[in-house]
């Protein structure tokens, strides 16, 4: 029997630890599936984020892996926590929203660098009409998904404009679109619909978020030119093709999370039917503006257009 004092602490497994070089405490360099299992391990509920508890039990984790040994979450006090939580969130939420995504925990951990360059945020789209054209490139048999060996392809030309010197094996294209299909595939159907794919390629900004198309203030001329002239990219006066499909996913993001190619096509027939006034399929800068105006007048974007 053990006598008093003896008795071993209590194994509390540190999920980072194992990550750690026992020698010198730094974390190791860390593989694709690697980082997908630490993604998963945190984002517990599974909904494309680091936050609350799940923040808090990351950074408990961070603090306390550089042990040896395995130590009670006392170590951290509550006041820690509260500078640590501040310090990672000043350093790596680009976005400000008091939360980590999968991009910014890939600034975090030392991941292998070819990997490394897919979470780059330096040079995000400038517009959801540059992200539907690189859409329809890469969903070559035209299925509204991005599927496996779409994918690879998407990332492997990622990669070399990335780096022009870099070299990827068919094996690690392999793993990087399944690690990728398994940390954005959020319903789990082994493949990419638009919400998706758009989570793993960012848009610098949705213009239509900003306050002034939320009922904020009334909207005037200037207004609806810049958000013509942002859509309509080829300035042939009208937004057609892939910059309506561009307008289109701006418009659905403001009021949903998850929506696909169908989703789109839908949005597309109900607006064309309400502001397409001549009938030609594509909207001039007088139906984008009675769009924008109905949005701006309505509590939300769906009693406007959905």
């Amino acid at each position: 029997m053990a006598e008093k004092g003896d008795c071993k602490p209590v194994d509390k497994k540190n999920f980072l630890r194992q990550f750690r070089d026992k020698e010198t405490r730094e974390f190791r360099q860390i593989t694709a599936s690697q980082f997908m299992e630490v993604w998963n391990h945190y984002d517990s509920d599974g909904n494309g984020y680091i936050e609350d508890t799940e923040l808090d039990g990351f950074l408990k984790e961070l603090v306390t892996s550089v042990n040896a040994s395995d130590v009670g979450p006392e170590v951290v006090s509550e006041m820690a926590l509260k500078d640590a939580k501040k310090l990672v969130l000043n350093a790596f939420d680009e976005n400000n929203d008091g939360r980590i995504d999968i991009a910014e925990l890939a600034q975090i951990l030392p991941m292998e660098q070819n990997f490394l360059l897919l979470f780059r945020r330096d040079y995000p789209l400038e517009s959801s009409v540059e992200f539907m054209r690189i859409w329809r490139e890469y969903d070559s048999d035209h299925s509204g998904y991005i599927e496996a060996d779409e994918l690879k392809n998407f990332l492997q030309d990622l990669l070399k404009q990335s780096n022009k010197d870099i070299e990827v094996t068919e094996e690690e294209l392999i793993v990087y679109a399944d690690t990728m299909l398994q940390l954005f595939d959020r319903n789990k159907d082994g493949k990419l619909q638009l919400s998706e794919m758009a989570k793993l390629l960012p848009v610098k900004e949705n213009f239509l978020c900003r306050p002034i198309f939320k009922g904020c203030s009334k909207l005037n001329s200037d207004d609806i030119d810049r958000v013509f002239n942002l859509y309509d990219v080829d300035h042939n006066g009208y937004i057609e093709n892939d910059e309506l499909h561009g307008f289109l996913k701006d418009l659905m993001e403001l009021v949903e999370d998850d929506y696909d190619a169908d989703d789109l096509l839908d949005c597309q027939k109900i607006l064309l039917d309400k502001c397409d006034l001549n009938r030609d399929g594509k909207i001039n800068k007088e139906e984008l503006t009675m769009v924008l105006t109905s949005c701006n007048k309505s509590s939300t974007v769906e009693e406007a257009t959905f």
